[in-house]
C-alpha cells in the first residue's frame, strides 16, 4: 500500500470516528428539523426525479424532502448517523435510502439525479472541486444543485462549523467550480441558524442555487 494511500485511509477513518462519536448520542445533534434554506428553495428541485442528500448524517434534510415526495437518497461518512436517518424516516412514515460512502473518492452517477443537496459539507477546496464536478456530471439536464456552508468569517461568530480555515467556503471560489450552471440564487453574508446543539446563532454563511443547463 502507498503512502499516499494508507495517509488517505487514515484521515478518512478519523473523519468517520469523528462523526460517528458525534451521532452517537440519543439526541439528534442537528436536530430533526430540516434547513431552512433548504426548506426555501425546494419548489425549485424539479418534480419527478431523484434527489441526492450529501453528508446528510441523522438525515433530517432527506426525511424532509422523502415527506415531500422526492425518492430520497442520503450519503454519509457515519454509520451512526444512517442508523438515526433510518429511525426518523420511520417514525415519519417515509421511505429513505442511505449509503455510507467517502464522498471524496464516491461516484455519484451521470445525468441521473434532479436535484443534490449540500448543506454545511465543508471540505478543502480541491477536495469540494473535485466532489462539485462530479455532481455536475450526476446532475441530469435541468437538474439543480443546493449548496449552504459556513463562510471565510464564521470564525468571528464562533457559531458552528469547522475551525479549520480551509474547510470554510468563499462564494466566488464555489461558483466558479459550478462554472456553465445557471446560477439562481447567490449570498454571502449574516443569517441566524439554529439546528441542534451545533448551530447556533448569526453566522456567516455562502450559499448557491445552480441549475445545470437542460440541453
Amino acid at each position: 500500500m502507498s503512502e499516499d494511500r494508507s495517509a488517505r485511509e487514515d484521515r478518512t477513518a478519523a473523519l468517520a470516528a469523528f462523526w460517528n462519536a458525534r451521532y452517537a448520542g440519543d439526541d439528534y445533534a442537528y436536530g430533526t428539523e430540516p434547513n431552512d434554506f433548504l426548506v426555501a428553495q425546494a419548489a425549485l428541485l424539479p418534480a419527478g426525479l431523484p434527489v441526492l442528500c450529501l453528508a446528510d448524517g441523522e438525515g433530517r434534510n432527506g426525511v424532509w424532502l422523502a415527506g415531500r415526495g422526492f425518492d430520497v437518497t442520503s450519503i454519509d461518512i457515519a454509520q451512526q448517523g444512517l442508523d438515526k436517518a433510518q429511525a426518523l424516516a420511520k417514525r415519519a412514515g417515509v421511505r429513505l435510502r442511505t449509503l455510507r460512502a467517502d464522498l471524496t473518492r464516491h461516484e455519484l452517477g451521470e445525468n441521473h439525479w434532479g436535484a443534490i443537496v449540500s448543506i454545511f459539507l465543508h471540505l478543502p477546496q480541491r477536495a469540494r472541486a473535485a466532489l462539485l464536478a462530479r455532481c455536475l456530471r450526476a446532475l441530469a439536464p435541468g437538474g439543480v444543485f443546493v449548496f449552504e456552508a459556513y463562510g471565510k468569517r464564521q470564525p468571528e461568530y464562533g457559531t458552528g462549523g469547522p475551525p479549520e480555515p480551509e474547510l470554510l467556503a468563499r462564494l466566488d471560489d464555489v461558483i466558479d467550480e459550478l462554472a456553465g450552471c445557471e446560477i439562481v440564487h447567490r449570498f454571502d453574508g449574516v443569517r441566524a441558524v439554529h439546528e441542534g446543539a451545533h448551530h447556533s446563532g448569526n453566522a456567516h454563511v455562502v450559499q448557491i442555487v445552480a441549475r445545470k443547463p437542460s440541453g
